[in-house]
Order: structure tokens, then C-alpha cells, then sequence
């Protein structure tokens, strides 16, 4: 799958909608896409494309230029080992090796069975539980390697799919409430104003 679903284009036109011009809604359709995919395959930045009256080129810039957008295929799991400063030196290193053994591959690569991607990272703000990781965007602190084992089979395992869903997840909680950009509280978006352009496009 690789295009936007009908349901996801929905949501991509109820979020282009909040936007006084169309193009500023181009990252939060490249997520709606990653969380579709698992990362974002070339006709689903197409379809973007599309929705947005963009070129290709446009869309793969932007989604080339950010780290939590893919351009390539990455695990169902995207252990993410911080090394910076503070996790470097309390440990953060040797976890990232430990990882690599557990995993049976190198940072920057997936294993076999698609289930992990194992990358090195910069700071990811938990310095005061360093070492620290994360899976899919969701923290872990002062990991021990066998706590990242354990951690490892319980993913594996499915007994963390509520904590920890599907690379692409960002928030499972849809938005249910807000204003198009341009509109005071209370207001009413009259025909052709703002919040309804870029409504138009493929489907």
C-alpha cells in the first residue's frame, strides 16, 4: 500500500483545511503517510503531491531534509540508542553495542526480518534517565542490556503493541476539535475562505 487510503485522504483534507495555503500542511500529510506505510514509499509522496498542487520534487525534498521522515523502508520498530553526551557517559555506548549484538546488526541497519531498524542518535531530551532509547518515538530511561533484552522480546512478542504501536504512529488520539488557521473563536468560515483551500486534488 502505498498511496493515501480513503480514510487518509479524508484526514489529509480535514488538515490541509486548518491551513490558510495548502502547502503548509505538507508535513502533517508526509506523517499521515508514514504512519500508512511504516515510511514514505515514492506514490504516496506523489499522492501528497497531488493533494497539495505540489511537484514530486517539492514533496521529496522536504521529506528527504527531516530525520523522522523515511524515504527508504525501515523496521516495524525503530530503536533509536542516544550516545550523546550524557548517555556517552553513563553507558550509552556499550548499550548501543549490546543492541547490535542482540539485534545481529549494525547501527543504520534492519534486521532480517523486518522487525527492528537499530540507529545511533543524537540527544533525545530524557539526559536525566541516560542511557536512554527510543522505540517508534516512545522513551525509555536508564536501560540496562538486559533490560533492552527484555525489551526486545516483548516487542517481538506484541506485549507492548499498546504502548508502543506501529513505526509511523505519532498519536493515536485523532483530533476532534480546532479552528482553520485565519478564523476567530467563534467565527464561521464563510465559502472560499480560509481553511477551504487546497481542498481540491486527487484522490
Amino acid at each position: 500500500m502505498s498511496r493515501l487510503t480513503p480514510e487518509n485522504v479524508e484526514r489529509a483534507r480535514a488538515t490541509i483545511a486548518l491551513y490558510p495555503k495548502a502547502r503548509s500542511a505538507l508535513i502533517p500529510l508526509l506523517h499521515i503517510a508514514q504512519e500508512q506505510n511504516g515510511w514514505l514509499p515514492e506514490d504516496a509522496m506523489i499522492h501528497v503531491a497531488e493533494l497539495l498542487d505540489l511537484t514530486p520534487a517539492e514533496v521529496y525534498g522536504t521529506a528527504s531534509f527531516y530525520d523522522m521522515l523515511f524515504t527508504e523502508p525501515v523496521g516495524r520498530h525503530l530503536v533509536s540508542v542516544c550516545t550523546n553526551i550524557a548517555c556517552l557517559l553513563d553507558g550509552g555506548q556499550e548499550l548501543l553495542e549490546h543492541a547490535e549484538q542482540t539485534l545481529g546488526t549494525k547501527a543504520g541497519a534492519t534486521t532480517a526480518d523486518g522487525e527492528f531498524t537499530l540507529e545511533e542518535v543524537e540527544c533525545i531530551a530524557l539526559c536525566g534517565e541516560a542511557p536512554c532509547l527510543a522505540v517508534n518515538w516512545r522513551y525509555f530511561g536508564k536501560v540496562t542490556p538486559g533490560d533492552f533484552d527484555r525489551l526486545v522480546t516483548d516487542l517481538r512478542a506484541g506485549r507492548m503493541a499498546e504502548e508502543v504501536p506501529p513505526h509511523g504512529t505519532l498519536n493515536r488520539v485523532r483530533r476532534t476539535v480546532g479552528l482553520p488557521a485565519g478564523v476567530p473563536a467563534g467565527g464561521r468560515v464563510a465559502p472560499g475562505g480560509p481553511g477551504n483551500a487546497g481542498q481540491g486534488g486527487a484522490a
